[in-house]
């Protein structure tokens, strides 16, 4: 009989199931859904929604479609973690009715609301308690749905990130991690409670927040409506949720101080691991528990975001269809056969809500320098990706400017780190060492469901199938791209007075 550990990973994009052997830890089957991106409302400008029924519908789908793959039997699933979107909020009743769309992520309407209340609870302590100004992230989100939806607020049984949310439709219970609180604003980091003096001031009940288990741990167990939907067994235990970037530096090893990770999906990431608080006063790259985190050997992880990476080059492909680009491999083709720099053409790929990296401005995605009798194709697709990664290269540098620094970054192969032209550029930008792994945010929350249920004595137990597939290193063409690189801040600066 064979035995797997079963990852879901909840991202703005699609659903993903991974099936992963235990005893091996190697990948057996995957499954995404939808086959094409998930849809995200935006009613007014600047907002971002989604509804949590149609995670839930693609999850079924994506799990069902593994199980097949794999060939695997509904009892032969020990264990469930999940991974999702960061900072979203899900709302519901006392019977578990989600109340509105959530809003995710990159929805910008709650950033005044964080700034006014950076601005009265003052630095000290938002950067000692809060490690964060509390901006635009969950704890902000509610207080604009207070404000502005009071006949929903009432309502409010308990708030959830949106894998709080998967756990409830899994289990049946409302829980939430320390983890997941911090990346919500809602922990205060001296006194290891809910930040008592942020909800007077935002005037939320702290009671709305649900009940705190270890990340990893027996957090509940599938009910049987959900196992028949999912083709599972009854009561297999969920043992595990991250949110999507401390999930990601958990599928990469990556747990210690000095150690790095990065993802380029919708968002990009750049992830570093540190063993004391840390916080920038300006609140450009922000601070959370990591997941291995305890008293006695804490553990926080630096995170750097930059709303506009994937979703740039998603709607250059979806621009570029009429002239029959159909896949992202013809984008990567087509980008390569332009030269550094792309012939003086800058793109700044800011155009997915508020940039916390720019102080939560939202300058949008915009073209400098374009030649119609001499840019091509291939120059605006080079353009797009060295923006992406110039992006992620201004944050890292504001990272580095707060001691977090490394030789080293890694990323799962996917996604934007499929580019060869943009794994170069990002080597050639950031001067680091870049290794590529055989992993993604499902498998790893597969392995944390392992670790969960003690299957796993211990992390090392846990990666024992992890290999370096491809690696990158700093070339030739460094100076040329770091050059380039200059050149693009100072568009970015320009913009940002333009703004201003």
């Amino acid at each position: 009989m064979s035995r797997y550990l079963l990852g879901i990973d909840l991202g703005s994009s699609s659903v993903k199931a991974s099936l992963i052997e235990a005893e091996s830890g190697m990948l057996k089957a995957s499954a995404s859904y939808p086959e094409i991106e998930m849809e995200i409302a935006s009613p007014q400008h600047g907002w971002a929604e989604q509804n949590p029924e149609t995670w839930w519908k693609n999850a079924v789908q994506a799990v069902n479609t593994a199980l097949k793959s794999a060939g695997a039997k509904a009892d032969e699933v020990l264990a469930i973690g999940i991974a999702y979107q960061m900072h979203g909020l899900v709302v519901v009743d006392k019977n578990h009715k989600v109340l509105r769309p959530s809003i995710i992520w990159c929805d910008s309407r709650a950033v005044a609301i964080g700034e006014d209340a950076y601005n009265q609870l003052g630095e000290l302590y938002c950067m000692d308690r809060l490690l964060n100004s509390p901006g635009n992230f969950t704890a902000s989100k509610l207080k604009w749905v207070k404000d502005n939806e009071p006949h929903i607020y009432k309502e409010i049984y308990k708030v959830m990130l949106p894998g709080d949310y998967l756990a409830m439709r899994l289990t049946g219970d409302i829980c939430t991690t320390i983890s997941g609180l911090s990346e919500g604003i809602m922990w205060d980091y001296q006194k290891a409670a809910i930040p008592e003096r942020l909800f007077n001031y935002y005037g939320l009940d702290q009671q709305l927040t649900a009940n705190v288990v270890p990340t990893f741990s027996r957090q509940g167990e599938l009910t049987q409506e959900a196992a028949t939907q999912l083709g599972l067994k009854a009561g297999i235990p969920v043992a595990y949720r991250a949110g999507d970037q401390p999930n990601n530096a958990f599928s990469l090893n990556t747990l210690n101080p000095g150690e790095i990770a990065s993802t380029a999906g919708t968002s990009g990431v750049i992830y570093g691991i540190v063993d004391e608080p840390v916080a920038d006063t300006l609140s450009r790259v922000n601070t959370f528990v990591h997941v291995n985190h305890t008293a006695g050997n804490p553990r926080y992880g630096v995170l750097l975001c930059v709303n506009g990476t994937g979703i740039m080059n998603s709607w250059l492909r979806k621009l570029l269809t009429v002239e029959g680009i159909l896949s992202y491999e013809k984008l990567n083709s087509l980008a390569a056969q332009a030269p550094v720099g792309a012939d003086q053409l800058y793109i700044l790929p800011f155009g997915n809500g508020a940039e916390r990296v720019l102080q939560n401005e939202n300058i949008g995605a915009s073209f400098h320098g374009l030649d119609l009798n001499r840019h091509h194709v291939s120059h605006v697709c080079r353009a797009a990706q060295e923006g992406i990664v110039f992006a992620l290269g201004y944050g890292f540098e504001i990272m580095n400017n707060l001691g977090i620094k490394s030789n080293i970054i890694r990323a799962g192969y996917a996604n934007m780190f499929l580019s060869d032209l943009f794994c170069k550029t990002f080597v050639n930008t950031t001067g680091a060492r870049l290794e590529l792994y055989n992993t993604d945010g499902a498998q790893g929350a597969a392995r944390g469901a392992g670790v969960g249920i003690g299957f796993y004595g211990n992390y090392t137990e846990a990666f024992t199938s992890l290999a370096c597939i491809k690696s990158y290193e700093p070339d030739t063409e460094q100076h040329a791209v770091q050059d380039v690189f200059g050149k693009w801040k100072n568009k970015l600066n320009q913009q940002l007075k333009i703004k201003s």
